[in-house]
């Protein structure tokens, strides 16, 4: 009786042995019940749904790859994606902008370029059943979301590292020049805030020439030149957008004071940020990683879309980490490449 109760045991083990390959393959055919319910609600929130984005200008590195990447994160979940280019025209962006929210897509993803001109036709979109993302410059409308950077976060930034270079005990001049932007945009408001908090606590520190180039190359060249004339012990450059910086860097250079003039700029982190920190034209440039941003635009919509709530509801933050690049890190990741003309 215990030799047949042994070999019963080892033929139902075997039995049980033999069946395994069958589960798995059941399993592997027909996957978990959890996982097509995920997708399935997934795919139920985003599919045939519209994303409609609207910079202030595209052939821009920033707003090129923003677009670059939303383009392609709708593609794969499925969602229609929209874009206008106003071509950094005001009353072109007003337009569209009144166009796309009649249009009623499901979210619409926004550059501004002043704090008030767009608020009115935001706030109207999420009145009427459209999330309103707003990119990198927020408006004074406060929509269902923001991403970007922290503007306020990266003045500090920048004027700490000026501080350490021109500020007291270093032995240099202290002064500074600040090369803004747009003055009405909050890059410049929230930026010019948080370099002025860390600047107003050291008494060495003299912003000699604080004025708007209004994200120009050449104005920045141009004002740059009188600054460096007026002050040839200029100790700092700092810009709010690199493209812009270059051309106060250009002035730096022509009146041979390259290596003198610590040039600071911000910006999206392109292969022209990194050419200008190699070339030594920008002593260090601090990025806000336009590449990692528009991920975050698509995973805000995404989310916005998932959750199902009225536009409106929620107020969602999604700030990008800045990371300063200098000649020992300016390459490969950190510089995103342009798309080939």
């Amino acid at each position: 009786m215990k030799m047949l109760g042994r070999t019963w045991m080892a033929v139902t083990a075997g039995l049980a042995l033999a069946a395994l390959p069958l589960i798995a393959t059941a399993q592997e055919e027909g996957g978990t019940k959890t996982a097509r319910e995920l997708r399935a609600d997934y795919d139920k929130s985003l599919k045939g749904k519209t994303v409609a984005f609207l910079p202030i200008a595209l052939g821009v590195p920033l707003q090129d790859e923003w677009n670059r990447v939303l383009q392609e994160e709708a593609e794969w979940r499925g969602v229609k994606y929209v874009v206008r280019d106003p071509n950094n025209n005001p009353s072109a962006m007003q337009q569209a902008l009144t166009a796309l929210v009649d249009q009623k897509p499901d979210v619409l993803i926004v550059q501004n370029p002043s704090v008030t001109l767009l608020m009115k036709d935001l706030k109207r979109a999420e009145s009427q059943g459209t999330h309103v993302i707003q990119i990198n410059m927020s408006s004074n409308y406060k929509s269902s979301a923001f991403v970007g950077a922290d503007w306020n976060e990266i003045g500090k930034i920048l004027a700490t590292d000026v501080v350490k270079e021109c500020g007291t005990g270093s032995g240099k001049s202290g002064k500074v020049q600040i090369v803004q932007g747009e003055l009405t945009a909050a890059a410049s408001v929230d930026q010019i805030a948080g370099i002025m908090e860390v600047f107003n606590k050291d008494s060495a520190i003299k912003v000699v020439s604080n004025q708007a180039a209004n994200w120009d190359a050449n104005t920045a060249l141009n004002t740059t030149a009188t600054v460096i004339q007026q002050h040839p012990d200029l100790c700092a450059s700092v810009g709010f957008w690199g493209i812009m910086e270059s051309g106060a860097a250009q002035a730096i250079r022509n009146a041979g004071k390259i290596d003198q003039v610590k040039v600071y700029a911000s910006g999206e982190g392109s292969t022209l940020d990194c050419d200008q920190v190699n070339q030594g034209n920008f002593f260090k440039f601090l990025s806000y990683k336009a590449t990692e941003q528009g991920h975050d635009l698509m995973f805000a919509a995404a989310t916005l879309l998932e959750s199902g709530e009225k536009p409106g509801t929620k107020h969602l933050e999604y700030y990008t980490r800045p990371i300063w690049i200098d000649k020992g890190n300016a390459s490969g990741a950190n510089c995103f490449a342009l798309p080939k003309k």
